[in-house]
């Protein structure tokens, strides 16, 4: 009898994820044992990625007329990793919790108004939403997003601000994932990541 087979999904659940754990801990560790200069690398190389997404992913919006094009900068910063696949699933993330938090805000907002207790039972329903859809990691952005369509002050009607962030963050993804794929075909910036903290494979 296959032994994988006794062990509960649960179980092996929190086993992977404790194992996760410790994974992290180590990379942490060699982290901070690396040389000044290859950290100072990578943080240069990642740093330059994200400056640049951020430019290209603010600049157009503001032409667009949407009035919090931050937004937009603000995503591409956090979906820029050093390793492509790790910023493909990053964006992956970001949209998909965007779009449920934003959706799930703005539907208890039209229902029952923006109270206090709304707001929370918002956060609790974006969060179980993306668990139930085996998206788990997109549940903090969905919880983000829902925040934002219910505290943050505003203008217009809430699915007009959904709508609006929903572009900002869908156009900050297009750009983050745009601008590390040609990063990464560019032989200087290859010999940088190699330097890098993570050796180009760390989620940031």
């Amino acid at each position: 009898m296959d032994s994988r087979r006794s062990i509960a999904p649960a179980d092996r659940f929190n086993a992977e994820r404790h194992r996760l754990s410790e994974l992290r801990a180590g990379l942490a560790l060699l982290q901070k044992e690396l040389p000044l200069l290859r950290r100072m690398a990578g943080g240069a190389h990642h740093g330059l990625i994200s400056a640049c997404a951020a430019v290209l992913a603010y600049l157009p919006t503001q032409a667009f007329g949407l009035k919090e094009s931050f937004w937009s900068a603000i995503t591409a910063i956090s979906v820029v990793q050093t390793e492509f696949q790790a910023t493909q699933s990053t964006a992956r993330d970001q949209f998909i919790g965007a779009a449920i938090g934003g959706t799930i805000g703005v539907c208890v907002s039209l229902a029952f108004g923006e109270q206090l207790l709304v707001y929370a039972a918002a956060v609790v329903v974006s969060m179980l939403t993306c668990w139930a859809l085996n998206v788990a990691s997109a549940s903090r952005l969905a919880g983000i997003t829902a925040t934002i369509i219910l505290l943050v002050p505003h203008t217009g009607s809430p699915e007009r601000m959904f709508a609006a962030r929903l572009t900002e963050v869908g156009w900050g993804v297009c750009v983050a994932i745009a601008v590390v794929w040609l990063a990464g075909r560019i032989p200087a910036t290859r010999s940088a990541r190699t330097n890098s903290p993570t050796g180009g494979s760390g989620r940031g």
